[in-house]
């Protein structure tokens, strides 16, 4: 179940919308955000909070890939590795990006610290090569030396 501080705002999300269903999206980003990843478990409990059957919310989870079905790093590193990017080096960059994190993609750090993925587009095309760390923020114009930097000065918590 959520916090209440986090059950007050899926409530306010709910309060935003004429039908239940369309607080679905929102819901869904609070409860990765506060259980770090979707399980059916938590599947289960936002189609109950907001009164939808499983399958709807299912759906969603299982078709955008910003759900996380499974535990993720403490730092989730996706790498663009679309052409655009892949024509800048990308591929540079993700090589960097393992070598740094001790994980390759699809696949958790041995210390929880890191998890990667290879991402087909995240719509940076004209600041290739880029990433997105935990679904909200992109680095661009990357190479392999500035992305190892930056990984470094988030594992200091010099960045978030």
């Amino acid at each position: 179940a959520f916090t209440s501080d986090n059950l007050a705002v899926a409530h306010e999300i709910l309060a935003r919308y004429p039908e239940r269903r369309a607080a679905l999206m929102g819901t869904l980003w609070l409860a990765q955000r506060e259980f770090g990843w979707i399980s059916a478990t938590v599947e289960a409990y936002v189609a109950t909070l907001l009164d939808l059957p499983r399958s709807w919310v299912e759906g969603v989870v299982s078709f955008y890939t910003m759900y996380w079905r499974r535990p993720m790093g403490r730092t989730h590193v996706a790498v663009c590795t679309n052409l655009s990017c892949w024509l800048r080096g990308a591929e540079d960059v993700y090589e960097a990006v393992c070598r740094r994190t001790g994980a390759r993609a699809g696949e958790v750090s041995a210390d929880g610290r890191w998890s990667v993925e290879r991402a087909e587009c995240l719509g940076s095309c004209g600041s290739a090569p880029m990433i997105q760390l935990d679904n909200d923020r992109y680095v661009e114009d990357l190479t392999a030396e500035s992305v190892v930097a930056l990984l470094d000065r988030i594992e200091r918590g010099e960045e978030r």
